[in-house]
C-alpha cells in the first residue's frame, strides 16, 4: 500500500512509466489574473472519460468513477477549473496529490491530511514533457487535472493521480525585493556587479562566537523553514594570511545557482537561513562552532569563521531532491 510518505517514489515511478512529472519544490503569486494563450492543442492528448471531482476548490477533491477502470499513460482529464491566479512561464507551481486505484476505487496516498504540498513543480518547457507542460500552462490555481499512471510494477498498479495546484511562487535569478535600511555599519560590505554576484569588505569587522544573519535585500516570497530545500546563489570566503577575503566557494562563478535541504548543510546555515524570505539576500558571518569546526576543508582552514552572501531564489518546501 501507498502512504504519503513515499508519494516522490510513486511520481518517479510514473515519470518513468511515462508521467514527465518532475515533482522532487503557493506564495508570492505573481502570475497575472488571465490565463496565458493556449499555444498548443491539447485535444491530441488522449483524456480520461468517466472521472469526476467534487468539493470546494483548493480543498481535497472526492473522487469518483466506475471501477474497475482501464489507465492509460498520458492521458489526463480536467477535473476542476481553479479561480486562483494563472500560472505562467517559470513559477513553481505548489501542488497537492491524491491517488486513487483504478482498480477498486480505493485512496493509495494523499498528501492533503498532512498539509505536505509539493513545490518542485517548475512550470518549464524544458523540464517538462511536452504533454504535461501543454496541460498545466493553462491551469489556474485550485484547479484539479487528473493524470493516468500504469506503475509497470509487479502488481501491475494503475491509478488516477489527482493533482490540485494549490499554489504558486517565482523562481528568481537572483535576490528581488528592498534593500534594508540600516544595516549596521560594522558589518563587512558587500558590493554587487551588474549581474548580482557579490563581493565583499570585511571593513575591519572582528567575528566573534556568535552567529551574524543580516538581510541586505528583504524579498517578499515565502518564509524558509528549517527542513526546507532551497535554490541559491552564493559566495563564501574565509579570511587569508594577510587578514583580506579569500574566496573558497561560488556558485555565480559556475554560472549556475543550486540546491540543498538545510538539514544537509552546515548548522549556520540552517540557523541563518531559516527565517529569511524569497527573494532575500543575507550576509551570513558563521563561527567555527556552527561551520566546519576544526575539520579542515578544501580551501577552508581549521577553525575558520565563515563568510557567505546568499540569494535565495525559491523555497521547493520540506523535500529531498536529486
Amino acid at each position: 500500500m501507498h502512504n504519503v510518505t513515499n508519494r516522490f517514489s510513486i511520481i518517479k515511478r510514473a515519470a518513468a512509466a511515462g508521467c514527465a512529472l518532475a515533482l522532487a519544490i503557493g506564495l508570492a503569486a505573481c502570475g497575472s489574473d488571465k490565463p496565458s494563450e493556449a499555444t498548443s492543442d491539447t485535444s491530441k492528448y488522449p483524456q480520461i472519460s468517466g472521472v469526476k471531482a467534487t468539493g470546494s476548490l483548493g480543498k481535497k477533491p472526492r473522487i469518483s468513477f466506475h471501477t474497475p477502470m482501464k489507465v492509460t499513460n498520458d492521458s489526463y482529464a480536467i477535473l476542476q477549473k481553479g479561480n486562483g491566479k494563472a500560472l505562467k512561464e517559470g513559477d513553481g507551481v505548489c501542488i497537492q496529490d491524491v491517488s486513487i486505484n483504478a482498480k477498486d476505487g480505493s485512496e493509495l496516498m494523499s498528501t492533503w491530511e498532512k498539509n505536505t504540498p509539493d513545490c518542485s513543480l517548475i512550470l518549464d518547457k524544458s523540464n517538462l514533457k511536452p504533454m504535461y507542460y501543454d496541460i498545466l500552462k493553462d491551469q489556474r490555481v485550485n484547479s484539479t487535472v487528473a493524470f493516468g499512471v500504469n506503475d509497470g510494477n509487479k502488481e501491475n498498479t494503475s491509478y488516477i493521480m489527482a493533482l490540485t495546484i494549490v499554489g504558486q511562487q517565482p523562481k528568481y535569478e537572483k535576490a528581488t525585493g528592498a534593500k534594508v535600511k540600516g544595516v549596521p555599519s560594522d558589518l563587512p560590505k558587500v558590493t554587487l556587479n551588474g549581474k548580482g554576484a557579490p563581493s565583499i569588505d570585511f571593513n575591519g569587522y572582528k567575528p566573534t562566537d556568535k552567529l551574524v544573519s543580516q538581510s541586505l535585500i528583504e524579498g517578499e516570497g515565502k518564509k524558509v523553514a528549517e527542513n526546507d530545500t532551497i535554490e541559491a546563489h552564493y559566495t563564501g570566503w574565509v579570511v587569508d594570511k594577510d587578514g583580506k577575503p579569500s574566496e573558497f566557494d561560488s556558485s555565480w562563478d559556475r554560472g549556475k545557482s543550486t540546491h540543498f535541504s538545510l538539514e544537509q548543510v552546515v548548522e549556520g546555515w540552517k540557523q541563518g537561513l531559516a527565517g529569511h524570505t524569497v527573494g532575500s539576500q543575507v550576509l551570513l558571518v558563521i563561527p567555527p562552532e556552527l561551520g566546519y569546526k576544526d575539520k579542515a576543508q578544501a580551501k577552508i582552514p581549521a577553525n575558520s569563521t565563515l563568510y557567505f552572501v546568499v540569494d535565495i531564489l525559491y523555497d521547493y518546501g520540506p523535500v529531498q531532491m536529486n
